[in-house]
């Protein structure tokens, strides 16, 4: 019997098919296969939102084959990403290939190993179709936003604008944060910092002041700090107090997605995006020297913090032969889920446990390695026992005020001596080993310092608090921060500005502009709510087509409302204003955005239709004629460079060209981009390359 098995990747394909072996046939769908047209609403919405589904453009070829494949097979598993997504792949799949829902032809791997395989082909189920409707409803309810407010959006502020429901809340975030940082207004107060060395030693440690015997003094002027200073003045200083504690630290439970993009944003510079590329790699299945390919990670999209009894087991085995049986906790640890998390995952954590991220470097790129080996470190880590450490607390007191120093040392190790969590803003604080300090041990003084400080407005968003606050907002899935982020920032709203997300002028504008007419829209908690909702359909306790029905009539009614009351607006941002006055008529020349990039044009538009090109210059003279080399876009937004005297000169590069010459043979250099750029001539036959400056 021949069977047929459809999973959404190549790379996926190859590694069950390793597993598998003959009398299968694994083929991938290549993602969806069927979808809403992008180009129409696709949607009747009079017909209880009954949506429009055709085969995506480009795999007609694909479905005709797979439909092939279908009929020739004695059996088809349809076997997809086991998540909302993956299960609604499925059901357009059995829908293209003529496939009962009530079969149990639905397969689901957590992990691409040989037991994740095996143990997912022996459990083959029906097609869950709360799932499917979870995920129709979703896509529905966001086609429905996006199509109808983005017209509203290109017509009121800037044309080719987007607008979305988690998108919108999104930079709304974002935006809220900007909005208290400029009302911030610092406040000036001081601090008192001490160095004593006690008699007898030469160890030297630092205090802080605290206030007097009364309890917590503020210093708000350096008038009052100053005196504070002048009253203590060649005081002798005594330990009033010492405590000394225990400090027992857990380590970090196991990453679900958002804390593994969260993590992999501040320890290794990975944007959301480039995290979940990376992760489904290492989940589908990569060829490992000696093995072959296998996937080295559980599921990647999961909010549960589950992990299997055999994972646990093996941990602690691992742990115990690595570092011994006091690096092992006397029970397995186990971490509790959000209340709202989807447990049908474990927590992602490396598939075989005693692989080491040194045993598989060699066959991993830069990035793989540098994801698996946090992947391995953070799960092995959450199975070992707790770092203990001895702490001390001093009171010293300068006649009748107080100074507070306190520090540790570290008892046992524990789970750090592999891996600790690093953190979104560095501890202000930092403790350090004191010296054996004793009840009226008197102290020297060796300085006391006043130090001006003021307080500082929140920080702005990172893309890692962004995620964290998404999540503690229930504002979308851990699936969709990576495209949420990448959309808001590709689309204009956000610009990045090192690690730190700003938003635009665009992004402020349009935030009000949804604030003020779709308040719903731009609410936290009403999107919250919906998240809630999407959820309960899932579980089969709402009617998909009912919470569409309850969402759709308020607004319909809003938009219609928004359009008449902004009938003869038009907002213009100030960064599409120029200087430049129509020689036609007069008017104001304005920066405005159509199919291929930024024109400027006449703000008569449709009185007048005078257009001026924008040409983005690069400084370099042209390598065949000395004209100007300029920036240029194909159709499909592609960037090159080609010679402004065009079509004299037929001049044209994919690579940029730069000021200096060759220095073999005087030529012109171009720009290589990439992680490490490089210079490289431009002339047949020279060869020279170089690495290229730091911009």
């Amino acid at each position: 019997m021949s069977k047929l098995v459809i999973v959404e990747s190549p790379a996926k394909a190859k590694t069950i098919k390793k597993y598998l072996g003959p009398g299968f046939d694994v083929v991938a769908s290549m993602g969806h296969i069927r979808d809403l047209n992008p180009n129409r609403l696709s949607v009747d919405i009079k017909k209880k939102f009954a949506p429009k589904y055709e085969i995506i453009k480009g795999k007609e070829k694909l479905a005709d084959d797979l439909v092939k494949l279908a009929k020739k097979s004695d059996y088809v598993y349809l076997a997809t990403d086991p998540d909302r997504e993956g299960e609604a792949i499925s059901w357009h799949l059995a829908y293209l290939l003529g496939l009962d829902t009530e079969d149990c032809n639905r397969v689901t791997f957590n992990e691409i190993t040989k037991t994740g395989v095996s143990r997912g082909m022996s459990a083959p189920r029906k097609i869950d179709l709360d799932l499917v409707n979870a995920q129709q409803a979703r896509r529905i309810l966001d086609r429905l936003v996006g199509y109808k407010l983005s017209p509203f959006l290109s017509q009121k502020i800037r044309k080719g604008l987007s607008a979305g429901r988690v998108q919108t809340v999104a930079v709304k975030i974002i935006v809220d944060r900007e909005r208290k940082i400029r009302a911030f207004k610092p406040e000036e107060y001081w601090s008192l910092d001490a160095k004593f060395i006690p008699k007898g030693s030469r160890k030297v440690f630092a205090a802080s002041f605290y206030g007097d015997r009364n309890g917590k003094i503020k210093i708000e002027t350096g008038d009052q700090a100053q005196a504070i200073l002048d009253e203590i003045k060649d005081q002798t200083a005594v330990v009033e107090s010492v405590k000394h504690g225990t400090r027992r630290k857990k380590p970090s439970p196991p990453f679900i997605t958002s804390t593994l993009q969260q993590e992999a944003s501040r320890k290794l510079g990975f944007q959301s995006k480039r995290t979940m590329k990376v992760a489904q790699e290492l989940y589908e299945g990569i060829d490992i020297n000696g093995m072959g390919a296998v996937g080295l990670i559980t599921y990647m999209r999961t909010d549960s913090l589950r992990l299997s009894e055999d994972a646990l087991d093996a941990a602690e085995a691992f742990i115990r032969s690595k570092w011994g049986d006091k690096y092992v906790p006397k029970e397995h640890r186990h971490f509790k889920s959000r209340s709202n998390a989807q447990d049908g995952h474990e927590a992602i954590r490396p598939t075989m446990i005693d692989m080491e991220p040194s045993r598989v470097k060699d066959s991993l790129t830069s990035d793989q390695y540098k994801l698996y080996k946090l992947i391995w470190e953070r799960f092995i880590a959450c199975q070992m026992a707790e770092c203990v450490q001895k702490t001390t607390q001093a009171d010293i007191a300068v006649k009748d005020y107080i100074f507070k120093a306190s520090g540790y040392v570290v008892d046992f190790d524990g789970y750090t001596v592999l891996y600790v969590e690093s953190k979104d803003v560095a501890d202000d604080e930092k403790e350090s080993e004191l010296p054996l300090l004793e009840k009226d041990m008197p102290l020297k003084t060796k300085e006391i310092v006043p130090n001006q400080h003021f307080t500082q407005p929140p920080a702005r968003y990172t893309e890692a608090s962004l995620i964290k606050a998404l999540e503690e907002y229930g504002i979308g899935r851990p699936s969709t921060y990576a495209a949420t982020i990448s959309t808001i920032t590709t689309r204009g709203y956000v610009k990045r500005e090192a690690k730190t997300l700003i938003p635009t002028e665009l992004g402020e504008v349009s935030t009000e502009l949804m604030e003020d007419k779709f308040p719903k829209i731009a609410n936290v908690r009403f999107t919250a709510q919906m998240e809630q909702n999407l959820d309960t359909v899932e579980e089969g306790k709402y009617e998909w087509v009912q919470l569409l029905t309850d969402f759709y009539g308020d607004f319909d009614k809003t938009l219609k409302k928004a359009k008449e009351d902004m009938k003869d607006v038009k907002i213009t941002l100030d960064e599409d204003k120029t200087d430049l006055i129509c020689d036609k008529c007069g008017k104001p020349m304005v920066v405005k955005y159509g199919r291929y990039g930024r024109f400027i044009a006449c703000s008569g538009y449709p009185d007048c239709k005078n257009i001026v090109k924008i040409v983005n210059k690069t400084g370099v003279p042209c390598p065949k004629c000395g004209g100007d080399v300029i920036v240029k876009n194909t159709k499909k937004g592609r960037q090159f460079f080609g010679c402004s005297n065009y079509p004299e000169c037929d001049f044209v590069s994919w690579y940029e060209p730069v000021a200096e010459k060759c220095p073999q043979c005087g030529a012109v250099l171009f720009k290589k981009k990439g992680k490490k750029p490089k210079l490289f001539c431009g002339s047949d036959g020279c060869g020279f390359e170089k690495d290229a400056p730091e911009e």
